[in-house]
Parts: C-alpha cells; sequence; structure tokens
C-alpha cells in the first residue's frame, strides 16, 4: 500500500509541474502556434497524471500535492527565468502551503495505521 501512495504523489507532483511548464511556455514562447500547442500540450499531460494520482491518493491529497508543486515551481521559474519579484509574502505563503502538505501527508499516514 505504501508503494502506491507514493506513486500517488510522484503523479500529483508530475500534474503540479507539467501545469507549471503550460504556464511558463504561455510565457516563454512568442510564437503563437508553439505557444498553445505546448499549452495545451502540458495541460492534457498534467491530466493524465492528476487522474493517475486520484487512484492512489484520496483527491484532497492529490489536488494539494499538485496545488503545492505547481504554485513552488511557477514562483521559481518565474524568479529565474522572467526575473519577477518574490515577496516575503510569497515566501511565507510557500512554507505555509508546504507545511500544509506535510501536515496533511502524516495525518492521513496516522488515520491508516489507526484503523488498521
Amino acid at each position: 500500500m505504501e508503494g502506491r501512495k507514493g506513486k500517488g504523489y510522484a503523479w500529483a507532483f508530475s500534474a503540479g509541474l507539467n501545469a507549471a511548464l503550460a504556464a511558463v511556455s504561455a510565457k516563454f514562447f512568442s510564437s503563437q502556434v508553439i505557444k498553445y500547442g505546448l499549452v495545451i500540450l502540458f495541460n492534457v499531460t498534467m491530466w493524465g497524471c492528476y487522474v493517475n494520482s486520484l487512484k492512489a491518493l484520496s483527491s484532497l491529497q492529490a489536488t494539494v500535492t499538485n496545488f503545492a508543486t505547481n504554485f513552488l515551481t511557477s514562483g521559481i521559474a518565474g524568479f529565474f527565468l522572467f526575473e519577477e519579484a518574490l515577496s516575503f509574502q510569497w515566501f511565507a505563503g510557500a512554507l505555509l502551503i508546504v507545511v500544509g502538505v506535510l501536515i496533511l501527508n502524516k495525518s492521513s499516514i496516522e488515520m491508516k495505521t489507526n484503523t488498521d
């Protein structure tokens, strides 16, 4: 069961990464054909990964992991690729999101071991 959950988190992480790549490609490429093609490709891939994550995780775990990965990856990509500023509030929010994901993961593990 634990291996299945790990794969679920890998799928959710991959979904978030693909969502961030869709956003980056929309800003990065000037050709409209390439831009829209990549956005569609990354979004279709993201949904496939997200659906696979739902097979191993609860919808809350999959959604929060997907969102956290997308948020962090988009912010970091914006900083490095587009020289966007990241404020203290962004880092505080990112920290709270990561802590929330860790708490959610730990509480779901404790609930599983308590019910077994």
